[in-house]
């Protein structure tokens, strides 16, 4: 599957018909064991469902056609998928620098769950490559990268990281969530490890929560499989076989969402209520050569700051129709949010708080008139 593009890797990789009946889509083989001919003779390569599943192996043999590595990880959240990434690679003593505005969720995780492990970090702007070299300490092992960053929408250079990375001897983790594989493939820039929150544009429909690491690391590939088998983390056969099938369409979706995202910006960006909008496909984008370089089209996350501070933000936020107020993204509905007070509100009172005049859009794949009118007819109430 290598030598094909990407929409025919992300509808066939793994997705060879089911060998005993002929079926096209992979079955849900929602079974918690499998018989064994004879003691410890496994008919069928699988065990027990929390080691391994034929539906989830298929998911994980796609994710990793689809981000150029040779090893997958299927996990239970993108949350998960992290802790274990966190667990296989830091002890306590270890230090890892994240981005300035790293996802809240991930934030939580590295300042109370890790930090209670003995693990500390250092939050820097990873477009600023100086102050990156600076926050390297002897006891540095990861250099944890997101880009878009979530919900800023920060561009980092994979490539320079990944250079700083091997400098020092470092892992570069890039959590690809926002721009999905279809847009950016870290690995090919140098990355070690690619995290998905899987809940997203993977999925892509808003029905199914996941994760997923994916390596070209043998080593680091088996003891993620140590322990995904030993910690448990891991989706059932019916949340593999719904992402799966939604990542048949990434690729359509994925260009719908730019499509939309960039009407959007442009209608918002001169609007007088929005005092600035954050968009890296904007030529004024601190970092849009960065993302021109690295990415195929610039995604469907748009973030604005509003002129009229947090009221108007939550103003906004309560006034749109098609815009559904909630949190994730990445599916195919529009969703609209004020990240300092949802998903980035265990950031409050550290150097990642969000400005309270922010809103955060995920622009579905609905029609583009329809979004914009909506949009725009919310900010006339302000």
């Amino acid at each position: 599957m290598s030598d094909h593009g990407f929409a025919t890797r992300a509808i066939h990789a793994g997705q060879d018909p089911d060998p005993t009946y002929g079926s096209v889509v992979v079955p849900v083989h929602a079974t918690s064991t499998f018989a064994q001919d004879g003691v410890g003779g496994l008919r069928s390569g699988y065990e027990y469902a929390r080691t391994g599943n034929p539906t989830r192996a298929a998911l994980e043999a796609q994710l990793a056609a689809l981000e150029g590595g040779r090893h997958c990880r299927a996990y239970a959240s993108g949350m998960a998928a992290e802790d274990t990434l966190l667990r296989a690679t830091l002890r306590p003593g270890d230090h890892l620098v994240i981005p300035i505005d790293a996802y809240g969720g991930t934030f939580r995780l590295v300042s109370t769950v890790l930090a209670d492990w003995g693990v500390r970090y250092s939050a820097v702007d990873l477009a600023d490559l100086d102050a990156v070299r600076a926050a390297i300490l002897p006891e540095t092992k990861l250099l944890w990268c997101e880009t878009p960053t979530n919900p800023l929408l920060s561009i980092a250079d994979v490539a320079a990281l990944a250079g700083i990375a091997g400098e020092h001897g470092l892992r570069l983790v890039v959590d690809n969530t926002f721009a999905s594989p279809y847009l950016q493939q870290p690995l090919a820039l140098g990355a070690s490890v690619v995290v998905h929150s899987t809940t997203k544009y993977l999925g892509g429909h808003s029905d199914v929560v996941g994760g997923a690491l994916v390596t070209s690391d043998d080593d680091l590939a088996a003891d993620l499989a140590r322990l995904q088998n030993g910690m448990g983390a891991v989706p059932g056969p019916f949340d593999c076989f719904l992402t799966t099938r939604g990542i048949k369409t990434l690729a359509l979706r994925m260009e719908r969402h730019c499509d939309n995202a960039e009407r959007v910006v442009e209608a918002l960006e001169a609007h007088a209520a929005v005092s600035s909008v954050l968009y890296p496909g904007l030529a004024s984008h601190p970092h849009h050569e960065t993302a021109a370089k690295q990415m195929r089209r610039f995604g469907g996350m748009v973030s604005i700051r509003l002129a009229g501070g947090e009221e108007a933000a939550r103003a906004l936020c309560a006034a749109t129709r098609v815009f559904t107020l909630a949190e994730s993204l990445g599916g195919v509905e529009s969703l609209i949010e004020h990240p300092g007070a949802m998903t980035h509100a265990s950031t409050v009172g550290s150097p990642l708080e969000v400005s309270a005049d922010l809103v955060r859009l995920s622009v579905g794949i609905e029609d583009g008139d329809d979004l914009v009118d909506d949009l725009l007819a919310a900010l006339a109430t302000l």
